[in-house]
């Protein structure tokens, strides 16, 4: 089991990054791969998951983040894409929280997960949640505020892209590009979460 993975990003797509580790490049999908940008050194807690003949490691910028994605994939109905949407929202104590309170409301919100799978979320993790949510932290990606830079519109058109990755549906993802195009120049990673926060209101 690879726990974690230290390195150099090489290249980051809208699925996932690749880190460079002693020439050896290691393809991992990410919630949001835009929080990383090319060069970074970079610590990323890997999942690997194995399924007949699929083989991908899933990472994330802490080990909670990686729990939380453990936890959901034993949900029935939550694959590793859904459970990666679920954790694109940036905000995993609200998720931690949507959980306890059994708000229903919050977790549909989310592509893939209709009322059926939000009540077994509920069902199968209220209560089981205590090691992750003391840890982390709505914080967790204040580091990009220090790294704001000029942005074109390829950054909107890879937000886009990662949204449709993520599943949403072209007409929903038409519904925040007004949102999008009011904001002032920002990076790719900072459009797609207020793209993910104005889909899930």
């Amino acid at each position: 089991m690879i726990e974690f993975v230290r390195g150099t990003i090489d290249f980051v797509s809208p699925q996932y990054v690749v880190i460079d580790n002693g020439g050896i490049g290691y393809q991992i999908y990410t919630p949001n791969p835009f929080i990383y940008k090319k060069e970074m050194q970079v610590t990323i807690y890997t999942y690997h998951h194995v399924r007949e003949d699929v083989f991908a490691l899933y990472g994330f910028q802490m080990r909670e983040e990686k729990i939380l994605f453990t936890k959901l994939l034993n949900v029935t109905g939550i694959g590793p894409k859904g459970a990666l949407a679920i954790l694109a929202s940036g905000d995993p104590d609200a998720v931690v929280s949507a959980i306890e309170n059994e708000d229903e409301a919050f977790l549909v919100k989310f592509p893939g997960v209709g009322k059926k799978t939000a009540r077994q979320i509920i069902l199968d993790l209220k209560g089981k949640l205590s090691d992750v949510a003391p840890a982390i932290s709505t914080d967790l990606f204040t580091h990009e505020e220090h790294e704001k830079q000029a942005q074109s519109e390829a950054s909107i058109d890879e937000a886009l892209e990662a949204l449709r990755v993520l599943g949403y549906a072209d007409r929903e993802i038409h519904k925040v590009l007004p949102h999008l195009k009011e904001e002032a120049a920002l990076s790719t990673d900072q459009y797609v979460k207020i793209a993910l926060k104005k889909l899930l209101k």
